[in-house]
């Protein structure tokens, strides 16, 4: 029996391009357009027919704002949205901010020129459509999940070793590590803004793809008391800076002495992403253990969630964020199946929880519970 085929619709404007998806795809097996319209109201009157596996959705969508069309229909269905821009427009605010709204990855229209170029455009346009139909990767929740069986899931491993089981991590500094993903943007700028310069240092991965996430660090910085840049290789973990890694590259953290840095690495897919939340988890489980904050916030699929139950179990403090304040509930929803989250609380207390961790302090491989933050 062959494969399900991937249900995809179409909602463009431009004739030119719709003829060019057409002819793209047409020889694609595993893909099956079921429907192409040029406006935002034709498009949701034909998914309530026939709801498509992924959406490819023109940005400037006729008689419907993108951005609000994104919103609508992930409010109605979560749903892998693909945008399709102009190369001009790849890195507007218009894209930056239908990727905030819960769009999964961006691909560029084809311009004018040789057949190779319109051959590299389809297989891109291929290769972007399977990728935003794969399916999350499913994960066991027991009642009590023991830390083998969490291992045992735990794809991770491809990038780095779990930390040894009572292992001890010496006192250093504090830092928080965040995960994020659809609707993240909107979130951390909610958090972040809030944070004062003098705040412990923040590492930070929220599902984007390259390019995006530099001109997301280069907004939150302007908009912040405290610093935030796309990390580099090497960057040391300081007060008063959020690192956040670069789309396309995992971000994981290490120790030298009393102080901490980060490394920007390749590898594979890890939970179907590339920064991967569960990767800098477990680097924060096994390098700094109880002296973490871990917060799993906004995002669709389950990302994060095995790697914030390793950051608990290695002492660190967690939270995830609460269903009624995220875009999409499905990373910290799968976080708290796991008990990994040790509070849950709504996006306006995640800034208070931060600096309240500060003044708490931590205790190595001790768990315990942060004070109410409002």
């Amino acid at each position: 029996m062959s494969e399900r085929r991937i249900k995809l619709m179409v909602a463009d404007d431009s004739t030119r391009y719709r003829q060019f998806v057409t002819q793209a795809l047409a020889s694609d097996p595993a893909i099956d357009v079921t429907a192409i319209t040029c406006d935002a109201l034709l498009t949701i009157a034909q998914m309530r027919k026939c709801w498509p596996d992924v959406l490819l959705l023109d940005i400037e969508t006729p008689r419907m704002d993108g951005l609000a069309f994104v919103r609508r229909v992930l409010a109605e269905r979560q749903t892998p949205i693909v945008i399709c821009s102009s190369p001009a427009n790849l890195r507007s605010p218009a894209t930056l901010a239908a990727l905030a709204a819960g769009a999964v990855s961006v691909v560029g229209r084809p311009g004018d020129g040789p057949p190779a170029a319109l051959e590299r455009s389809a297989a891109e346009l291929a290769r972007t459509l399977h990728a935003a139909a794969a399916p999350p990767r499913r994960q066991a929740s027991p009642a009590a999940p023991t830390a083998e069986r969490l291992r045992a899931k735990y794809s991770a491993d491809v990038m780095l070793a779990a930390a040894r089981p009572g292992a001890v991590v010496q006192r250093s500094e504090q830092i928080v590590a965040i995960g994020t993903s659809a609707g993240g943007t909107q979130a951390l700028e909610v958090v972040l803004t809030q944070l004062p310069s003098t705040c412990h240092g923040l590492v930070i991965v929220q599902h984007m793809p390259e390019r995006f996430t530099a001109m997301l660090a280069q907004r939150l910085d302007e908009l912040c008391q405290i610093d935030v840049r796309e990390a580099s290789d090497g960057d040391r973990v300081r007060p008063g800076l959020a690192l956040i890694a670069p789309g396309g590259k995992h971000l994981l953290l290490k120790r030298s002495g009393t102080h901490y840095q980060v490394e920007v690495a390749d590898g594979p897919l890890v939970s179907r992403h590339k920064p991967s939340v569960d990767v800098l988890f477990r680097s924060v489980a096994r390098f700094a253990g109880g002296n973490a904050l871990g917060i799993i916030m906004t995002g669709m699929g389950d990302d994060g969630a095995c790697g914030l139950r390793e950051m608990r179990d290695a002492g660190a403090r967690t939270i995830a964020q609460d269903e009624a304040s995220c875009v999409v509930f499905g990373m910290p929803k799968e976080a708290i199946k796991l008990d990994a989250a040790e509070r849950i609380v709504g996006l306006q207390q995640i800034a208070g929880a931060i600096v309240a961790f500060g003044r708490l302090g931590a205790t190595p491989g001790v768990s315990g519970r942060l004070p109410d933050s409002g």
